[in-house]
């Protein structure tokens, strides 16, 4: 009997990964024939021991096949994905890490890559990866796992969250959850070329 029960979990999970990869490339689809994307970004910052978001404003740019930038600030704050290297720019200090060593940045790197190929690139292997769908909205979850607890103290997110539209295949929103907070890019104001 659990051998039955066993072989059930294993196939509905095997369905709803297969679901969830066919929602994401329907949802990503739009990409196939795009090269650049650009849109508009808010930034929040939010850290739960003060009472203040910090709102910034900024622009999006995403070409193919991985190159992702998030300038805000008039550069001051960057977020950047060029292939394996991610830079992040924070009030004028760079930071430079690699998904080859860095492994939490593995899983992003693929999604975003999976997204400018229009799902051709796969992701149903990710074991950090969940997919969920909320009405119109594809809600992507990475949730790294860390080693030991010492290097779980050192990740720079504990999750990452990435809303899709299913209808016009725009990236809604990038969360960052942190330890004691989070920072949320989200976009507007698409243009597909």
């Amino acid at each position: 009997m659990k051998r039955v029960l066993l072989a059930l979990a294993l196939i509905v999970c095997q369905f709803a990964v297969c679901f969830a990869q066919s929602d994401f490339q329907k949802a990503v689809a739009r990409y196939k024939n795009v090269s650049t994307t650009t849109a508009a970004v808010t930034k929040t910052a939010h850290k739960d021991a003060v009472a203040q978001d910090v709102v910034t404003k900024g622009k999006l740019t995403m070409k193919r096949p991985s190159e992702v930038s998030i300038v805000i600030d008039g550069g001051k704050d960057q977020l950047l994905m060029q292939g394996t290297t991610f830079t992040m720019m924070v009030k004028g200090k760079k930071h430079t890490t690699s998904s080859k060593t860095n492994v939490q940045f593995a899983s992003f790197q693929t999604v975003f890559e999976s997204i400018l190929s229009g799902g051709a690139k796969d992701i149903s292997a990710l074991n950090d990866l969940d997919i969920t769908k909320k009405g119109q909205q594809l809600v992507l979850t990475i949730t790294p796992k860390a080693e030991s607890k010492k290097a779980a103290r050192r990740m720079l997110f504990s999750s990452l969250v990435i809303t899709l539209d299913t209808k016009t295949s725009e990236v809604r929103s990038l969360r960052m959850n942190e330890r004691g907070g989070y920072t949320e890019y989200t976009f507007s104001g698409f243009q597909f070329k």
